[in-house]
């Protein structure tokens, strides 16, 4: 894939317990979404989590920003009701 756009999404946590717990949710999800035209990766640093999406095209990078953004958001609210 030629990624010519790119985006990093940061989401900061309270605590590295939380920040964790979302990282390790989504990061299972990281080879498994099938397309040739992005990719992401998924890192956490303490209570931050970033999400690099890459895309060959503008569409293929908002669809990626929209998926992984939900995929945080569901996570987060697993993350509430474990707590």
């Amino acid at each position: 894939m030629d990624s010519r756009h790119d985006i990093t999404l940061t989401f900061s946590y309270a605590d590295e317990r939380r920040a964790r717990t979302v990282a390790e949710s989504i990061r299972i999800e990281e080879g498994e979404i099938a397309d040739d035209r992005s990719a992401v990766t998924v890192e956490r640093d303490d209570q931050t989590v970033r999400v690099r999406v890459a895309a060959a095209d503008l569409v293929a990078l908002r669809a990626g920003v929209n998926t992984w953004t939900r995929f945080v958001a569901v996570a987060e609210r697993i993350a509430d009701r474990a707590a």
